[in-house]
């Protein structure tokens, strides 16, 4: 007999001792404060009714359910099928009772029904309490009730697992507590899996999880395509359930994971997961080749993007890596986590500089003589450089001037630069810095032959300095309202992994002057974003955190473009991967502005720097608000 079984009849044997006691516990109480409980007051009899009773109210029981569902899994309605059972059966070993010459008194029948079926229900809690409850290094924790979605093999394989897990309390699998299961398929609709009852279908979802108090939602569908799991976790997400998902079979096969507990490797769901699209991926064999033994720069190499820039370049075996930036603190967490990961004798090059030093940029180049430079350094935050426009000009212009020329002069095989949807036809100063850094990148690869010279266009990525994910969550996390400019914004997303992907398949494809925009799928309102954020802290928006809107910041629109009306679009082999025309640069002309644009801000002439900006980014219209 299994051992779930075994547990089964011995909580069966449980209930026949307290129908037995409380009859016998009842016989003592009248008899001792006030009568024999028996209309025959022989002992014979009593014994008799005890007996009978036992059986009785035992058969009641399982044929009203209360042997059905393990008893750890009880909710009220199954509570209530106890009382139904010693109702039953105390009334049918009433009427039975003449039969045998053991009648007892109506008083007795009371008592003894009022306090078997007290003993009943009052044991079935203290077990599931019990049962619910772990105890991990002298501490006690309270199991999650968890609801299942998707009751197929790799649901089967959880409860497998958590079955396992229940003589092993430092077992992850042992804090699950699985109450229900849900899937959309027909035939799997009132069925259950170990005992596990299948409720009903991904539209029932709330319905069941307020039913069954759930605390948690595990979604078990690994090939579940993102569209469907969009709209599946858009419902689990109004809940106040945390909520989990088992990843892709191909993530679960990866770096040795077979190996692990499905229940293990069980993630947390991610803002990107509510994006409704399938993660961009590119195939890395071109990456490998023009990044494999060469000396590879990152500057900005601390930030967002650089950093992880610098997490995928050094899987594709460089020569060297040389990162460079002005933030220390970012700069020392990259390189202490490449030397974690791989090793102290990692050939990385830690370099604090800024790239707005052209003799100190000079050096460098010099110095290290790098093959491939990736060039993400610069000011990005929209608010703040509206209010100093030069120092944007200074750091963002005309650094990725001195990288670029510097660069060519050092016969530097691939520039890669950074650039973003702000770019495109810009209303804020950060936007038309990032649009004249295409256009010395355009110019650079007009006019000069060593050096390929390429731009990567994208949208906000998710999770980097200065998005919107990190400062929501730090309003949750602090009690206070989540502040959204306006209802209708809207913003193309992708997250950092795909963004640096782009940027380094761009360069394995680049020829020189090529605007590299990928395809990111619809926008995303912004407060669409913040509502399901705060789901996802298993919070109810607009009741337990409030949405402020704030109105729209100095240059910001309501949406953004990938790109400008004249540039067009070439398709490319990866059908994620357009390429935008190149814009012809005049070179005289754009060289005297930028001078006198140089000259502006090295001047600190905010009103000069930004007429002068608008004359070299004609499609520069500054919204100041």
């Amino acid at each position: 007999m299994e051992k779930m079984n075994i547990r089964k009849v011995v909580l069966m044997f449980a209930d026949a001792f307290i129908v037995f006691m409380s009859g016998a516990l009842t016989s003592f109480m009248l008899s001792f404060f006030w009568m024999n409980p028996m209309i025959d007051s022989s002992r014979k009899s009593l014994i008799i009714y005890l007996l009978i009773n036992m059986l009785m109210c035992f058969f009641a029981l399982y044929v009203c359910g209360a042997y059905n569902k393990l008893w750890r899994y009880f909710d009220a309605k199954d509570y209530l099928s106890c009382v139904l059972g010693m109702f039953i059966g105390s009334g049918i070993t009433a009427l039975m009772s003449s039969t045998f010459n053991a009648q007892p008194r109506w008083q007795y029948i009371l008592v003894s029904f009022g306090l078997g079926t007290m003993g009943i229900v009052l044991f079935r809690f203290i077990f599931r309490k019990t049962f619910l409850t772990i105890a991990v290094d002298g501490k006690k924790y309270q199991k999650q009730r968890t609801m299942i979605i998707g009751a197929g093999k790799a649901c089967r394989m959880i409860l497998e697992e958590i079955k396992n897990a229940a003589t092993d309390p430092k077992n992850p699998a042992h804090k699950y507590e699985p109450v229900c299961l849900i899937d959309d398929d027909p035939d799997k609709q009132g069925t259950s899996i170990t005992g596990i009852p299948v409720r009903g279908t991904t539209n029932d979802i709330l319905k069941w999880c307020r039913k069954e108090a759930v605390d948690l939602i595990i979604l078990a569908i690994p090939s579940l395509n993102e569209k469907e799991k969009k709209r599946i976790l858009d419902i689990a997400s109004e809940t106040s359930c945390k909520i989990k998902i088992i990843p892709y079979l191909t993530e679960m096969l990866a770096d040795g994971n077979e190996s692990k507990p499905i229940i293990s490797q069980a993630k947390d769901i991610r803002i990107e997961d509510l994006l409704g699209r399938e993660p961009v991926t590119f195939d890395s064999s071109d990456v490998k080749d023009y990044i494999s033994g060469k000396i590879v720069m990152v500057t900005g190499g601390g930030g967002s993007i650089g950093s992880e820039l610098v997490r995928q370049i050094v899987n594709y075996s460089p020569k060297q890596i040389i990162i460079v930036d002005i933030y220390e603190n970012n700069a020392y967490e990259i390189q202490q986590e490449i030397f974690m990961d791989y090793g102290r004798d990692t050939n990385l090059v830690t370099l604090i500089a800024s790239i707005r030093d052209y003799d100190k940029m000079n050096l460098i180049f010099k110095t290290y003589r790098p093959n491939i430079v990736f060039h993400a350094a610069a000011h990005k935050h929209v608010p703040l450089m509206e209010t100093v426009p030069e120092e944007a000009v200074k750091n963002n212009i005309f650094g990725t001037f001195n990288c670029a020329t510097l660069a060519e002069y050092y016969n530097v095989e691939k520039f890669v630069m950074i650039s973003t949807d702000k770019a495109v036809n810009p209303t804020n100063v950060m936007g038309a810095t990032k649009r004249c850094c295409e256009m010395i990148i355009q110019y650079m690869a007009q006019n000069y032959t060593n050096t390929d010279f390429i731009t990567t266009r994208f949208g906000n990525v998710l999770g980097s300095n200065g998005s919107v994910i990190p400062l929501f969550k730090r309003q949750i996390e602090t009690g206070k309202p989540v502040t959204v400019t306006d209802p209708e914004i809207i913003r193309y997303f992708m997250t950092i992994p795909e963004a640096v992907s782009l940027v380094l398949k761009a360069g394995a494809m680049a020829q020189g002057g090529e605007i590299f925009v990928l395809d990111m799928g619809e926008p995303v309102k912004i407060v669409t974003l913040a509502e399901n954020l705060i789901r996802l802290y298993g919070k109810v928006p607009y009741q337990d955190v409030e949405i402020k809107f704030t109105g729209l910041r100095p240059g910001e629109k309501l949406y953004e473009e990938l790109l400008l009306s004249e540039e067009g679009l070439k398709e490319t082999a990866n059908k994620k991967i357009f390429i935008g025309n190149q814009i012809k640069i005049d070179p005289d002309s754009f060289l005297g502005t930028l001078q006198e644009l140089k000259e502006a801000a090295n001047a600190n002439n905010s009103e000069l720097t930004l007429k002068l900006l608008a004359e070299i980014v004609p499609t520069f219209h500054h919204n100041a608000n």
